[in-house]
């Protein structure tokens, strides 16, 4: 039997070396194909590239960077490059946490959500920005990859990886959190007196609900929070909150 396929991105950009080493540790038990950005991505979501070339090079054997997104390199990946389907398409590892609402605009999690839409299981694998200790937590990453493999999670899923600074080994199964931030617009000038904005404050703490990613991760512990693809509120459908005024609801297909 051949040895499973992962197919390996990120949102940092080739040059990361928390990508290469994650890659490095799967070859020990599984084929491996990197696909990442050529530059840095982060918060690109679920952005694909459709009004422009994609920009394809090889770095090494295997190893490959693309002029474009996340989506875009996991997408070119899976349908050009492996010569299977990859059992797990994973993301990371971000240098930078991806906690609670996080995964909405992160390009961490987008590549391996990708993973998941294209018939694979997705693991987005995220650290502690500037972590100490980066080696312990890219070893938990590796071991989480390798258990989803041993064990498959079914196609369509992800998992959301997230891991402290500092080596620990203990993890918890959690909920997605709601991480605070500072809302902020600052607004400057140009050289010639014209407006211009950054957009985004920095992080301002979590609400503490026992369970969450983000507490898991401020009592030092890895997390691994599960997802699924679905976004349908099916209690809404099974009980609509209103009706709307001169249009008949139709129920099922019928």
């Amino acid at each position: 039997m051949p040895r499973p396929l992962v197919l390996c991105s990120n949102d940092d950009g080739i040059e990361s070396p928390h990508l290469g080493a994650l890659a490095d540790m799967i070859e020990a038990f599984a084929d491996v194909l990197v696909v990442a950005p050529e530059r840095q991505r982060s918060a690109a979501s679920h952005a694909i590239t459709l009004h422009k070339p994609l920009r394809l090079t090889a770095r090494a054997p295997n190893r490959y960077s693309l002029s474009g997104t996340p989506v875009d390199c996991v997408y070119l990946g899976i349908l050009k490059l492996c010569d299977r389907k990859p059992s797990v398409v994973v993301s990371g590892v971000n240098d930078g946490f991806n906690l609670g609402s996080d995964v909405f605009y992160s390009g961490t999690v987008a590549a391996a959500v990708e993973g998941a839409l294209r018939g694979a299981a997705g693991i987005a694998c995220s650290l502690a920005p500037g972590a100490a200790n980066p080696d312990a937590a890219i070893r938990f990453a590796a071991a989480v990859v390798r258990a989803a493999i041993a064990e498959p999670i079914p196609p369509g899923t992800v998992l959301n990886v997230n891991m402290p600074g500092d080596a620990t080994d203990t993890y918890q199964w959690t909920t997605l959190g709601r991480r605070l931030y500072d809302n902020d617009i600052a607004e400057r000038q140009d050289p010639r007196g014209r407006p211009y904005y950054w957009v985004g404050g920095g992080p301002a703490g979590h609400e503490h609900v026992d369970g969450t990613d983000c507490v898991a991760i401020a009592q030092g512990r890895n997390s691994i929070t599960p997802m699924h693809l679905d976004l349908t509120d099916r209690g809404r459908v099974a009980t609509p909150p209103w009706v709307v005024d001169g249009f008949r609801v139709m129920v099922g297909s019928a």
